[in-house]
């Protein structure tokens, strides 16, 4: 079903209440999640904002008609290439064949790549636009945000943005707007959703997000590729994507660990009674049970992350692996770590941790904490001091 969000602007995307993983399996939901799609009718110009996945092209299609004739279709924009947002580029095209393809200077290669086909494309750079009979929609190239090809389209007369994946969430609901939804859940999903997949642009988020200030477009309703559109007090979604983007973080600790006969779990108990014993708030989760992408949105929101894990095969547990490839690949700002973990006969395991660390911009504070096999009460006492040390520098720094 489409919903009219202003007078001739409709969001004409799909719901997907089911889905668990995003990007594969790099990518777990909760809560569903959806592709916005937005059709602008304005007197002979009938405009298609980007699309939806391949599984919902049948019922987009079947919605779209409802609105409007495919063949009257005069401008399909598309502001991302990934598949969730082009899928239904060739049957539209199909249906439309006389649609003016409007993307970015980068988005004509990445379109072609994933939808093979003599398309007539027509890029745009920031400030292009196309006039309407009564509306202009202008476009702001967004390089990485999150992909090469990403820009945003921009409505003057209604003050709409239409940045496709940034300021989005992976949330599902019968509602279209922010407002009517658990504020609680939304933002959770929110700062995931940046955490996990905006992370890495950190940097181009803050000077793009100035250079569209700097261009004094005014803007009252948000209108993202993925979850609720913004219309309310919607300068709040920009200034958590600036605080997000610049590093800062709460002062605690996120603790992540593995163990294989429990003797870093009572490392991981010492370490802990430090943490509490001076006030410094912790998270701890287990390695093996804990759903991934929720310990690394914790990790954005904190400033330590203490890494525990027994050394195996003269390496690390298979479990601990993921977690220490996306920090380094998300690469997040003004961290500090450190490493913990027991070993058997060769003990290389928190020297590996600290690689990955050291490689994912983390400023390792405390050499690492190793015990042999499992921890004496002494050893106990000196994990307490590990952590009373660590959250010391959380509180100072």
């Amino acid at each position: 079903m489409s919903t009219e969000l202003k007078p001739g602007i409709h969001w004409v995307g799909a719901v997907e209440w089911a889905l668990r993983h995003f990007h594969g399996n790099e990518f777990s939901i909760s809560r569903g999640s959806s592709y916005n799609a937005y059709l602008i009718k304005d007197g002979n110009f009938t405009v298609l904002i980007d699309s939806v996945k391949a599984p919902h092209v049948p019922d987009f299609l079947r919605d779209l008609e409802k609105i409007t004739p495919l063949e009257k279709i005069t401008h399909f924009i598309v502001n991302h290439s990934e598949p969730d947002h082009s899928g239904a580029f060739p049957s539209v095209m199909a249906k439309a064949p006389k649609a003016k393809v409007i993307c970015s200077r980068g988005g004509q290669k990445v379109l072609l790549r994933h939808h093979l086909g003599n398309w007539e494309l027509q890029p745009v750079k920031t400030g292009d636009e196309v006039k309407l009979q009564t509306r202009t929609l202008k476009f702001f190239e967004a390089p990485m945000l999150h992909w090469p090809d990403s820009m945003f389209t921009y409505c003057p007369e209604e003050k709409i943005l239409f940045p496709n994946d940034a300021f989005g969430q992976h949330y599902a609901s019968s509602h279209r707007f922010a407002d009517e939804v658990d504020m609680d859940e939304l933002w959770q999903e929110a700062i995931k959703y940046f955490a996990n997949i905006l992370t890495p642009f950190s940097g181009q988020i803050i000077r793009k997000i100035q250079e569209f200030s700097d261009l004094k477009w005014p803007v009252e309703m948000i209108c993202p590729s993925h979850g609720m559109i913004w219309r309310k007090d919607v300068t709040k979604i920009i200034e958590k994507y600036l605080e997000w983007s610049s590093g800062k973080a709460e002062p605690g600790v996120v603790v992540v660990y593995d163990t294989v006969w429990g003797g870093t779990q009572k490392m991981v108990s010492g370490i802990t009674r430090g943490l509490e014993s001076i006030g410094v708030p912790f998270k701890v989760f287990n390695a093996g049970t804990a759903d991934f992408n929720d310990v690394l949105t914790e990790i954005l929101k904190y400033r330590a992350i203490l890494i525990g894990c027994p050394t195996l095969n003269n390496s690390l547990m298979p479990t601990i692996m993921p977690f220490l490839e996306s920090i380094k690949g998300l690469r997040f700002l003004n961290k500090i770590g450190a490493a913990f973990g027991t070993y058997g006969w060769s003990g290389e395991g928190c020297a590996r941790i600290e690689e990955f660390l050291k490689a994912g911009n983390v400023k390792i504070v405390q050499p690492p904490i190793k015990t042999n096999y499992a921890p004496t009460e002494e050893e106990l006492v000196k994990c307490e001091q590990f952590g009373r040390e660590i959250g010391t520098i959380v509180k100072t720094e």
